[in-house]
């Protein structure tokens, strides 16, 4: 007579949080303030606006924006603000600052529309591994919101994890 497998860690009890489920789509793209400098040292305020004026601001549309400048000069902030303006209307995010700057607000602004009572009392598991590159500081957000509400934190996948915090009151 043949035993039955059981699946112990679909018993177990344990929600698995996977952060990739909270990648956002769309496309990243970086606009680099370098381009709009005179000899990439100055940039001219009414060469700039005159720019902004007449650029074609909709191929940022639905796109996630960083603003850089990889020029060794000295940018004004409004520069960086008049930027903005202009490609808020179009793009889905805007972020000073490079690659990662806009993974992280991309998150924070998911994390910030996750329903945590669904995690309330439970033992939950945020997945350690993913295929997209997900900062360091998303885990550490994802800790710091659910560490007072659930039962027990781990670290990894259900088979195999890493524990981190037990709430004895829980």
């Amino acid at each position: 007579m043949e035993a039955e497998i059981v699946n112990k860690v679909a018993s177990s009890g344990l929600i698995s949080l996977d952060l990739e489920d909270y990648f956002h789509p769309g496309e990243r793209v970086q606009y680099d303030l370098k381009d709009n400098l005179f000899m990439e040292l100055i940039l001219k305020e009414k060469d700039f606006r005159e720019f902004l004026k007449n650029h074609d601001w909709s191929v940022y549309k639905d796109k996630n924006v960083s603003v850089i400048c990889s020029a060794d000069a000295i940018i004004p902030t409004w520069a960086y603000m008049l930027l903005a303006i202009y490609l808020e209307p179009f793009a889905h995010m805007v972020v000073f600052g490079n690659f990662e700057d806009l993974e992280k607000k991309l998150y924070e602004e998911a994390l910030k529309n996750l329903n945590l009572e669904q995690f309330k009392g439970q033992r939950v598991v945020v997945k350690g591994c993913s295929n997209a590159q997900i900062p360091t500081s998303v885990y550490v957000e994802i800790t710091r919101l659910l560490k007072p509400i659930v039962k027990s934190l781990m670290f990894g996948e259900p088979c195999s994890t890493v524990p981190l915090f037990k709430n004895k009151s829980i």
